[in-house]
C-alpha cells in the first residue's frame, strides 16, 4: 500500500509540474499576449528562427509545408531565438516585415524567446527539457520539433534536415494520421 501511494504522489507531482504546451503563456510577433491554445487538437511543427543564418532559407520550405498540411489540422510556429551566433537581432517588427516580405511566411510567428539555458522559455522547458522524449538542448537555429495533437513532443529535426525531406514529410503524415 505505501508504494502505491509513493507511486501515486510521484504521478500527482509530475501533473502538477509538467505544463502542456498550450499553457504557456506566449507573446506573439505583434507583442500581444497569446498562448498554443488555439492550436489544441493540431500537429505543430515547432521552430526557432533566425534572420541571419545559413539556414534562414528553410522559411520558404517551412511555409510550404504549412500550406500543404494546414487543411489537414497542421501549424508551424516559428519562434525567433538570438542564441545562436547572434543571428537574430532585429526586434519584432522587422522579423515580422523580413519573414513575409522575403518567404510570404503566414504562419504564426512568435516573438523572441530563449530556449537553452536558466532564461529558457517554459514553453521549451516542455519540449526539450529532462522529462520530455526530446530531451537535450537545442544544437543551432531551426530546430523543428514536432508535437502530436495530445500536445506532447513526438520527435525532433536539426537544422540539417530541410523541410522538404521525406523523414519530416512522414513524420507530419504519421501524426496526422493518429
Amino acid at each position: 500500500m505505501r508504494e502505491f501511494l509513493i507511486l501515486l504522489a510521484m504521478a500527482i507531482t509530475t501533473n502538477i509540474t509538467a505544463k502542456p504546451v498550450y499553457e504557456h503563456g506566449l507573446l506573439d510577433i505583434d507583442g500581444s499576449e497569446t498562448s498554443l491554445l488555439k492550436h489544441k487538437g493540431k500537429v505543430m511543427l515547432i521552430v526557432n528562427v533566425a534572420s541571419r543564418c545559413g539556414f534562414t532559407r528553410q522559411y520558404k520550405g517551412l511555409e510550404e509545408l504549412y500550406e500543404k498540411y494546414k487543411s489537414k489540422g497542421f501549424v508551424v510556429c516559428g519562434f525567433p531565438c538570438n542564441q545562436f551566433g547572434k543571428q537574430e537581432p532585429a526586434d519584432e517588427k522587422e522579423i515580422k516585415e523580413f519573414c513575409t516580405t522575403k518567404f510570404g511566411v503566414t504562419f504564426p510567428m512568435f516573438s523572441k524567446i530563449e530556449v537553452n539555458g536558466a532564461t529558457r522559455h517554459p514553453l521549451y522547458e516542455t519540449l526539450v527539457g529532462k522529462d520530455s522524449p526530446t530531451k537535450g538542448n537545442v544544437k543551432w537555429n531551426f530546430t523543428k520539433i514536432l508535437v502530436g495533437r495530445d500536445g506532447k513532443p513526438i520527435d525532433r529535426f536539426g537544422s540539417l534536415t530541410s523541410p522538404s525531406s521525406s523523414k519530416l514529410g512522414k513524420a507530419i503524415e504519421k501524426a496526422l494520421g493518429e
